[in-house]
């Protein structure tokens, strides 16, 4: 016993001490700066070379709803795309994700997540999240345990996974929603006691992804019910997801 107190007091305090002021790697690829007057004539270039179709042209823009985080696009764009390290990329508005030339990170900071009084009333205090692994590569999946694990360790802010949908506030999509999964989603949701939330977690839950044109995936489930919280990425780091949830329950 005295031996596993010794040891617990040598490893010391593991977690994070202000996940608000966590910094990531500079090669980590976050909100891209775009300017699309120091090249002008890589649109087409980068528009066919993107895998998901996340770049737009006339005016270049970059969908972070589709877009992976290849780097690719930054590759070809000779400067006119730069991938930079912020990582707060969560929206609660599917357009806020449409990144324009021009646009700066602090204008998308301050516009990308709408607090709500009601939201923050309901659950500012304690949420508890089924996640449905919809037809997922396992990207997703992995860094949302990642969240809960003792360096990010969500649980502090009484944010955590439940086992049942009945226990929980609301969901977290992961995975583009395969054929088979759709009707496990629906009735994942529909578990789920009113009122309750809708995540969105990485490209293929908002978008599709690298699947968006496959026949064996079926997004009706987003025709019928509004998704709550946008968190692009391929996949999202912990502390985009961690972020992107401690801003929209106003905390």
């Amino acid at each position: 016993m005295f031996d596993l107190l010794k040891l617990r007091l040598r490893h010391g305090r593991q977690a994070i001490p202000n996940l608000r002021k966590a910094e990531v790697l500079e090669t980590f690829r976050g909100f891209p700066i775009i300017d699309e007057s120091i090249n002008p004539e890589c649109s087409t270039k980068c528009s066919e070379i993107c895998p998901t179709g996340a770049i737009e042209i006339n005016p270049l823009r970059i969908d972070l709803g589709k877009c992976i985080f290849c780097g690719e696009c930054e590759r070809v764009s000779n400067g006119a795309i730069k991938f930079t390290n912020k990582y707060r990329l969560g929206s609660s508005k599917r357009d806020t994700l449409i990144i324009p030339s021009g646009r700066k990170y602090e204008e998308f900071d301050v516009a990308a997540i709408e607090v709500k009084k009601e939201i923050h009333k309901l659950f500012g205090r304690s949420l508890k999240l089924r996640q449905v692994s919809a037809g997922g590569c396992n990207g997703c999946e992995m860094e949302l345990g990642a969240a809960t694990n003792v360096n990010f360790d969500i649980g502090r802010f009484g944010i955590d996974f439940v086992a049942s949908p009945r226990h929980a506030d609301g969901i977290v999509i992961t995975g583009p929603i395969s054929i088979n999964m759709a009707p496990a989603l629906s009735d994942a949701y529909t578990s789920i006691s009113d009122p309750k939330i809708v995540i969105a977690v990485g490209a293929c839950a908002i978008s599709g992804g690298l699947f968006s044109t496959s026949n064996q995936i079926n997004r009706s489930f987003l025709d019928e019910v509004p998704v709550d919280l946008y968190i692009p990425g391929c996949p999202p780091h912990p502390l985009t997801f961690i972020h992107a949830l401690l801003d929209y329950l106003g905390r």
